[in-house]
């Protein structure tokens, strides 16, 4: 009897969800999901650059990019990351007070990144000239990274939705699983910034 309640429940204690492939519904629509979301944001970062070398539009960028300001988002993306994991692993562990926490700092430091997104478009816009369709390179950079922007902004929106939900008294172990697909969505867009900072902003500098 024992040996039957131990195999309905996963390494932290609680209900395993029983699925033919072995993997949650959930973090299984999730991974599908960001394979599609692979496909689409290869599609605007390989459109961007073809675009931005074939273009007779002759553009210094090293003078438009403000790669201090990016450096510093995209430091604070990869600490929200770590902070995501520490939200997951408390959340696996019943340690809601430290999740509620976590996902505090996640949202912060994904605001703090929007800000400095905020401030560049607007930099680009009210002192270079540069719109969506000024040319082709901003045509292109605004639709890749304001697409970037609407993906960090929604998983904002999603975190918020789960620390205010974290309050009503109804969040139990088994909504461990929801908070970590959450975190799968979160490392995904981070992942996708680190390839989009050095492509989009520092090869400006190496070429």
């Amino acid at each position: 009897m024992s040996q039957s309640v131990e195999a309905t429940l996963d390494t932290h204690g609680h209900p395993k969800e029983y699925t033919s492939t072995g993997i949650p519904n959930k973090k299984l629509c999730m991974w599908a999901f960001l394979a599609s979301e692979c496909m689409f944001f290869g599609t605007l970062l390989s459109t961007h650059l073809v675009y931005r070398k074939t273009t007779i539009d002759v553009i210094d960028l090293t003078d438009l990019l403000d790669i201090p300001l990016t450096s510093f988002s995209t430091f604070i993306l990869l600490a929200s990351s770590l902070l995501m994991a520490l939200g997951v692993s408390a959340m696996n562990k019943s340690n809601l007070k430290m999740t509620r926490w976590m996902l505090l700092g996640v949202i912060i430091f994904g605001l703090i990144f929007l800000g400095c997104q905020v401030y560049e478009f607007t930099h680009l816009v009210q002192h270079s000239g540069i719109t969506l369709n000024s040319n082709i390179f901003g045509s292109t950079f605004y639709l890749l990274v304001g697409t970037y922007v609407v993906h960090i902004t929604l998983g904002v929106v999603w975190l918020v939705g789960w620390l205010v939900y974290s309050f009503t008294g109804k969040m139990t172990p088994e909504h461990a699983i929801d908070i970590e697909v959450a975190g799968v969505y979160w490392h995904f867009i981070i992942i996708a910034w680190v390839i989009i900072f050095p492509v989009v902003y520092l090869t400006e500098y190496l070429l």
